[in-house]
């Protein structure tokens, strides 16, 4: 009982934490309390999943604390500038000709005030800052592990090395084994192990909500873009002479689906959608399980605008749910990680599928 009291008072102080946080994380969202008393729901969770250009970690009265982060910016028309997004206030402020939109399309964006267009933009942003600690955080995971089986040779790790050796037999001898076989899924071994704990981390920091975590990295359609890129020009540049066979002129397809080429066309959008189903289902559930989850805590503020006594009332049950959420996306975290892994392996086995199966006999026929 005293584990559980523990575990409820920390996910507590988590997601009280991560509300002040993302309260007030875009600059806009200062005006909007000032000039009205109502809780806005919709702008409150958009701002928690976007993205932006400091690192907001707590409000005190009218005092922000943040971390203002370097904006890169290159426009044709003034040259290169880089200078700290705290010039910007929250959003409040211009400076050196640049702002940060208010309205659609650039909202969020920073753009030239005489123009209204956006510069190249190469500022290290929220995202970009969450992605590098987190290449880092994997570096010096792997790197502790290797230098722990150096000193330790012929002895089973012990601690955190035990789970993250458990990890990396897994991805190996469930994903890339089973999928590949142990010659070709050596081969693709460093991508799959790579993704896989790129997007876990990932997810992972995603649900602490306090710096260097709270960021919506794999919630961004970009970063999922990225990645299933990768996915897609490895399986387009591995497939052999059977696999572009398979596509444009299949086995055992009447002549009449291939002539005119019916099975032909729906095989080649085939090689499309699955980098895009990959994308799409990696930053759709992330973004949801946030959204739910922000969705349920606003229930307190929607309610206690109303009446004191309903956001009380409220609060308990939206609470226990908040935390019933942040569990369940501890699960979804490893999940879309094992999932995108999983369906990138297979993809990989289907552009060298002669290959492979050659294999596979072999090593039952052994």
């Amino acid at each position: 009982m005293d584990l559980l009291k523990r575990i409820i008072l920390i996910s507590l102080i988590f997601i009280t934490a991560g509300n002040v946080s993302a309260q007030t994380e875009d600059g806009n969202a200062d005006a909007t309390t000032k000039e009205s008393t109502e809780f806005n729901a919709g702008p409150f969770i958009m701002n928690h999943i976007g993205d932006s250009y400091e690192w907001h970690v707590a409000t005190f009265g009218d005092f922000h604390l943040s971390l203002p982060l370097p904006c890169i910016l290159y426009s044709s028309n003034s040259g290169l500038h880089i200078f700290s997004s705290s010039n910007f206030h929250h959003g409040h402020a211009e400076y050196e000709g640049f702002k940060i939109s208010e309205s659609d399309p650039n909202k969020g964006k920073i753009v030239e005030v005489a123009t209204g267009e956006r510069p190249w933009d190469f500022s290290i942003t929220k995202n970009v800052l969450a992605m590098l600690f987190s290449m880092c955080l994997i570096c010096f995971m792997f790197i502790g592990m290797k230098k722990y089986y150096a000193r330790n040779v012929g002895k089973a790790p012990h601690g955190f090395y035990n789970a993250l050796e458990i990890l990396v037999l897994f991805v190996r001898d469930d994903i890339a084994y089973a999928s590949l076989g142990k010659k070709n899924g050596d081969k693709f071994m460093p991508f799959l192990m790579t993704v896989f704990f790129f997007i876990f981390v990932n997810n992972i920091l995603g649900l602490i909500p306090i710096i260097p975590g709270g960021a919506n990295l794999t919630g961004n359609i970009a970063v999922t873009c990225v990645l299933a890129l990768f996915t897609f020009f490895i399986t387009t540049f591995s497939g052999n002479k059977e696999y572009w066979q398979d596509i444009f002129w299949p086995h055992g397809v009447p002549l009449w689906l291939k002539c005119p080429p019916i099975i032909p066309i729906v095989e080649l959008m085939g090689v499309f959608t699955k980098p895009i189903v990959l994308m799409v289902r990696l930053f759709a559930n992330i973004t949801a399980g946030h959204i739910i989850a922000l969705s349920f805590y606003s229930l307190i503020f929607i309610f206690g605008a109303k009446s004191v006594v309903a956001g009380y009332s409220v609060a308990s049950v939206s609470v226990v749910f908040t935390i019933f959420m942040s569990v369940l996306e501890l699960l979804v975290a490893f999940i879309q990680a094992y999932v995108f892994t999983l369906l990138s392996s297979i993809y990989f086995s289907m552009a060298i599928g002669g290959e492979h199966e050659e294999e596979t006999a072999k090593q039952l026929i052994n």
